[in-house]
Order: structure tokens, then C-alpha cells, then sequence
């Protein structure tokens, strides 16, 4: 049995805000030195799958610089190993992907053009581990010709994920995309699949007939439970998408707690990533490092509590940082604190400048669906100015200046910052000055709580 991989890596990820404004969904950093695309390659690698094609589209640079060759998954081959396919204007065709299976379907000639019998479709923005091999070996048991990766979900949030209905056999019988009444089963697809590459390959253009924007859940799927042998596999293992930011922060923080699901140090089945060289964690003799996650390169001369660290971040003397996320070369001022947020690369935070302030939890009255949950995030490359309060469920935007948020005292809850200006929840527009509560956090009081 010869096999490919094919890994969906063009999403948007709009649901992260400003976490993909500038990358795609797969190439947002996690757990600190990772990217989320790398557990799906490094799953492709230990189950020794060495074929594997990257189909991007949306904001594919970040991404495309990270795979590069494929050196550090050890897919620079001259046979096989990694390709990055983006969507591409031809005589006849429309260029950008338009569904799931349309971008399989517009590189098929990938596949036609290997000597391969089997290939596997996987999604790169899902955080998991696992080997592939048993659902290739149960494929074949089966004599399937699709076989579906699915996993057991509580019945609440049926709603998010396609649910298949299976007989004693595990032959799927009934399949629902999305379903709003919670009556249809528990067991939800992962979006990973494997087919028989010549049923792939005509069920793909027959579809595409009927169906330009042609999806695998939608419409490929349904088609071949009526007419082909579809089978289901069932997963057990650890398997989370980190599409939202309530999402994203929760499954990051859990990676800090003894017992987190997903075991980075487990040397037998390695998560790998393109690393830059960096020196060694240097904590000082004030700082203070709790129940966190610290990659290379970080400096801390204040207190990290609860958090995740991606290489390169300064928290200088008197800050504090809880319960937060911050990417790469980010800067904690003096006396600043973190908590409860999101700081993407390069960003500064003046010192003296709280973000994650009180405890008004509205929702941010821009994007009342998408940060809900308490946490702030800022965008890549923004630059908050000292002695400044920013609340919860704010968003700031990329590369904001600091000049944009002086003479403010506050950022209320619920706030948006763009480039430009802050637009104030509609009850708030006056209220700048922001005068302390009880809720008020101090460095000191925070370093005090901790020690």
C-alpha cells in the first residue's frame, strides 16, 4: 500500500481575529516554539507517510516560510517528501479554492502523477497526535473505500462538526452536516479521511459536474454513503480545534497543568518544528516562574504565572504575567501586568499598563460572538503606551501605534483599537478617564498573591 497526504492548510480562521489577520489559521504559533500545522505533519512523519502536499490560499507566507523545504520533519526528499500547492489561474478553471474538495479536486494531477494507491486528507489547523496507521490498516480490513476519522463529542456541541450514523459493522449509514436538532448521534467527524485514490478521483469529477463549489462534508460524503463502502474509525486519543480564541487560550493554559492530554515530551512520537537558534531561559533573581510554559530565548526579571511563552519575550522587573499567552519577541514593560490575554509577536506594552483590567465581562460590542470569554487580545507589532488600562474582550489591532491610545486612562471592556482611533462600546464613549475600582490589579499585589 502507497500513500500520500494531503493536508488542508488555506483556512482563514477568522474566528482567532487578529491571530490570522496577517497568516493562515495553520500558522498561528502554539505551546510556545510550535505552529498548529505541526502536529499534522509530524503525525504524517511518525506514521512514516513521507508524500505529503500543503494546499494553502489565504495569507499563505507565513506558512510557506515556516514549511520551507521540509528539512526539519525530514521531508527534503527527492522522492516524496513535502510540497506546498496554492491555487493557481488555468485555462478553464476558476483559480481559488472554492470548498474542501474543490481543492483536492483542482490537484488531483498530484496524485494521478504518484505511484500511490491510498491517500489521507487531513485538516492542518487541529491540535492532536496520531498515528495513521491503524486507520490505513483498518481501511484495508474494511475493503473500504472511504474511511472517516471520528470521535465521540458531547451532545451540546453536536452542532459544530458533520455526525455520522454507523451500523454494527462501523459502515456509516447516515451522515448530517452540522445539525441543528441534537438527534442524530454523538459521533462527530475530524475532517481526516481515506480514500482509494481511483474512487477519489471519480467521485471528484463526477461531483465537481454538479457542484463547482464542491465540499467533502457537504457533498462528497452523502454522495458515497449511498453508493460506496463508507466506514467509520474511531479515534480516543486527544484531539481539540482551536478555531476560537476562548478555544486557543484554554487549550494552551491546559499544556501547563501536570496532567495536560497532549504529551509534548514524549520522545517515541516527537512533535517537530523549524526552531531558531536561541540562548537559553535567563530568570533572574526576581523572577518567578509558576506553572508555565517558557521557550528559549525568554528573559524574566518579573513573574510569570499560569502562562505560555513563546521564544524571545522580556518581562522586565515588576511585571506580571497570569494566566496569558505571548508569542514571540514581545516586550512586558516595568509594573506592567498580563492577565487573561492574548499577545501576539512583537508587541510592546508600556510599563505601568494593565491589560486584562476589572471585571466587567461584556463581549466586544464589534465582535460580541467571537470574544465573549474575558480575554483581550492584541494584534502583532501594536505598541500600548505606559500606565494604561485596557479591559476585557478588547480587541486591539495589528501594528497599532502608540500615539493611537494617548490621553487615555482606560480601554473599557467591549472596545475595539484599530489603527486609527478606539471606538468605545456605545455606553462608554465618554468615559476615557477610566477612575480605579476595587477590581484594580497592582503589580505588587499580584507578585504578592503569588509568592
Amino acid at each position: 500500500m502507497r500513500v500520500a497526504a494531503m493536508i488542508m492548510a488555506g483556512g482563514e480562521g477568522s474566528r482567532l481575529t487578529v491571530l490570522s489577520e496577517h497568516r493562515a489559521k495553520p500558522s498561528v504559533p502554539f505551546a510556545g516554539k510550535y505552529r498548529i500545522i505541526d502536529f499534522t505533519l509530524s503525525n504524517c512523519v511518525n506514521s512514516r507517510i513521507y508524500d505529503v502536499a500543503i494546499l494553502t490560499q489565504y495569507r499563505p507566507h507565513s506558512l510557506n516560510d515556516h514549511i520551507g523545504i521540509g528539512k526539519p520533519w525530514d521531508l527534503d526528499r527527492v522522492r516524496g517528501g513535502v510540497r506546498l500547492l496554492q491555487p493557481y489561474q488555468a485555462r478553464g478553471s476558476q483559480g481559488w479554492y472554492m470548498g474542501t474538495a474543490d481543492a483536492v479536486y483542482q490537484n488531483l494531477d498530484y496524485l494521478t502523477n504518484r505511484d500511490v494507491d491510498r491517500v489521507i486528507i487531513l485538516s492542518g489547523d487541529h491540535i492532536y497526535k496520531m498515528d495513521y496507521r491503524p486507520m490505513l490498516a483498518y481501511h484495508e480490513e474494511k475493503g473500504a473505500d472511504l474511511t472517516v476519522a471520528v470521535m465521540n463529542v458531547p451532545l451540546e456541541e453536536t452542532d459544530r462538526f458533520g455526525i455520522m450514523t454507523t451500523n454494527k459493522n462501523g459502515r456509516v449509514i447516515e451522515f448530517h452536516e452540522k445539525p441543528k436538532n441534537r438527534d442524530k448521534g454523538t459521533l462527530a467527524s475530524m475532517g481526516i479521511y481515506v480514500f482509494n485514490v481511483d474512487t477519489l478521483v471519480r467521485r471528484l469529477q463526477e461531483g465537481h459536474e454538479r457542484e463547482p463549489n464542491l465540499d467533502f462534508g457537504k457533498h462528497v460524503i452523502p454522495a458515497m454513503i449511498a453508493e460506496d463502502k463508507v466506514y467509520a474509525y474511531t479515534f480516543e486519543g486527544y484531539w481539540v480545534d482551536v478555531g476560537t480564541i476562548d478555544a486557543y487560550w484554554r487549550t494552551s493554559l491546559a499544556l501547563c497543568e501536570p496532567d495536560s492530554p497532549l504529551n509534548l515530551w514524549d520522545t517515541s512520537f516527537p512533535v517537530r518544528t523549524r526552531s531558531q537558534e536561541r540562548p537559553p531561559v535567563k530568570c533572574s533573581e526576581q523572577g518567578r516562574i509558576h506553572r508555565s510554559l517558557v521557550s528559549n530565548g525568554c528573559t524574566i526579571h518579573g513573574v510569570v504565572d499560569h502562562s505560555v511563552l513563546s521564544p524571545g519575550v522580556y518581562v522586565s522587573p515588576g511585571a506580571v504575567v497570569r494566566e496569558s499567552v505571548i508569542m514571540n519577541d514581545s516586550w512586558i514593560g516595568p509594573g506592567a501586568v498580563i492577565d487573561r490575554a492574548i499577545i501576539d509577536k512583537e508587541v510592546i506594552i508600556g510599563s505601568g499598563t494593565q491589560v486584562g483590567w476589572g471585571d466587567d465581562m461584556r463581549p466586544n460590542w464589534q465582535l460580541p460572538d467571537k470574544l465573549d470569554s474575558g480575554i483581550t487580545v492584541v494584534g502583532k507589532g501594536a505598541h500600548l503606551p505606559s500606565n494604561l488600562r485596557v479591559g476585557r474582550n478588547v480587541l486591539v489591532d495589528v501594528e497599532v501605534d502608540e500615539h493611537v491610545c494617548r490621553g487615555y486612562e482606560l480601554i473599557p471592556s467591549g472596545a475595539t483599537v484599530t489603527r486609527e482611533e478606539v471606538l468605545m462600546p456605545p455606553q462608554d464613549e465618554t468615559a476615557a478617564s477610566g477612575i480605579a475600582d476595587e477590581s484594580h490589579i497592582t503589580a505588587a499585589a499580584a507578585k504578592e498573591e503569588i509568592t
